[in-house]
């Protein structure tokens, strides 16, 4: 077994996919549009299936905006640098919400950024992993 995708839902999707690519990186990877059914689809990543998890983006027609609940919490993505990561999203015009720095009771950095539905996306430093130009 192995995680495919995570799909959230979004109120507007050229807006959500100019986020992902453009202040996290990730690539457009295929879109798919049901107009039957008054959806569209977007799939992001920094690769795609099956050697990459996948993001899925859900726009509904006519529906702007979702309540978070208290059940969700974020969406982890690994960073060689959390601090560098952190400054590419602000230029980028991203929302950084938690800077860079070691996670409470632990030595792990962290931070975290703020997609434009409200949803967070956790920022973890790993110095091993490849680096990802943002």
């Amino acid at each position: 077994m192995r995680l495919l995708h995570t799909m959230l839902r979004v109120g507007n999707l050229q807006r959500s996919i100019d986020f992902y690519t453009e202040v996290l990186g990730m690539k457009l990877l295929r879109t798919s549009d049901n107009p039957e059914y008054q959806y569209t689809l977007a799939f992001l990543g920094f690769g795609s299936n099956p050697d990459h998890a996948e993001l899925e983006l859900t726009y509904n027609y006519g529906v702007e905006s979702y309540e978070m609940g208290t059940a969700y919490g974020h969406i982890a993505i690994s960073v060689p640098d959390a601090a560098a990561a952190c400054a590419a999203a602000k230029a980028r015009g991203g929302n950084v919400t938690r800077e860079a720095g070691p996670v409470k009771g632990g030595r792990t950095v962290i931070a975290f950024v703020q997609d434009p539905d409200g949803y967070k996306v956790e920022l973890i430093e790993r110095e091993f992993d490849t680096p990802v130009t943002l």
